[in-house]
């Protein structure tokens, strides 16, 4: 199971959890950080990746369209790396078995 950050996370997150999520990436290293959001799906759901963000408008879309792919809301206001990284790793069986679960599509964190 692979991440794919969004562009309001840190460029560092995927670096920082590679033990628990290896082969994630940041929007960023593809050249997407300021491309629609129908782009970002689209690159997630052909590479088989799930979306992490702090946008609603992922949310909405995959309401609308479903999986794949999926995608993982982290609700979180102004926060440092270190906290989204923690949210991460504590709710890394929760994410995993989102991932493994084919009627959910999207995945709210606090």
């Amino acid at each position: 199971m692979r991440l794919l950050f969004d562009q309001n996370l840190s460029r560092r997150l995927p670096r920082i959890l590679q033990e628990l999520y290896p082969g994630s990436i940041h929007v960023r290293e593809l050249g997407l950080q300021a491309a629609d959001d129908s782009v970002v799906w689209d690159y997630a759901r052909d590479h088989s990746f799930i979306i992490v963000s702090k946008d609603s408008d992922f949310q909405q879309r995959s309401l609308l369209f479903g999986a794949p792919p999926k995608f993982v809301w982290l609700r979180l206001g102004n926060c440092s790396v270190a906290e989204s990284a923690e949210l991460l790793r504590r709710h890394s069986v929760t994410i995993h078995t989102f991932d493994l679960d084919p009627i959910q599509c999207h995945l709210m964190l606090p």
